[in-house]
């Protein structure tokens, strides 16, 4: 009996290892076989590109390009600000406008000097808040809280 539990057990994990196998990618798979997985990736890409630059530096390039600064006020703890980045910042849509029209920065408001900085000087009450700013470092458009894709492109066209 316990010889018959043991050989449908192997048979078992045997069956399972060979689906394991068989699943996997061969050597000389085709691109067409890899699509999906690089529209998946182009998807994840498409969203709004922020500039791993400082505040001053993004206030010259706002000077030189004209293009004003989109700053994401947020916070590691903060809900809302998680929902944001995963759900709207990823809109292909939002990206599109986004990384024409702006210089976008992404700042954590406890942990960052800069982000510190922003906060005293516009007031930065709660998180997320975007801000839309100017080449002088001038408030043109303060936004607090979670944004559909839909309200954050008319946001971005007022400003």
């Amino acid at each position: 009996m316990k010889k018959s539990i043991i050989a449908l057990i192997l048979l078992a994990v045997g069956g399972l290892s060979f689906t394991l196998v068989s699943s996997l990618p061969e050597k000389n798979d085709t691109v067409e076989n890899k699509a999906p997985i690089i529209e998946e990736a182009s998807k994840q890409n498409a969203g709004i590109k922020f500039s791993k630059i400082s505040l001053e530096d993004a206030k010259k390039l706002s000077k030189k390009t004209g293009k004003p600064i989109f700053i994401d006020c947020y916070t590691d703890w903060c809900g809302p600000c998680k929902a944001l980045s995963s759900k709207v910042f990823t809109d292909p849509a939002v990206g599109q406008i986004f990384n024409k029209k702006f210089i976008n920065l992404k700042l954590e408001m406890e942990k960052t000097a800069d982000g510190r900085q922003v906060g005293a000087t516009y007031k930065v009450r709660g998180y997320p808040t975007l801000l839309f700013i100017n080449s002088k470092g001038e408030l043109q458009k303060m936004a607090v809280g979670y944004q559909t894709s839909e309200k954050l492109i008319q946001i971005a066209k007022s400003v």
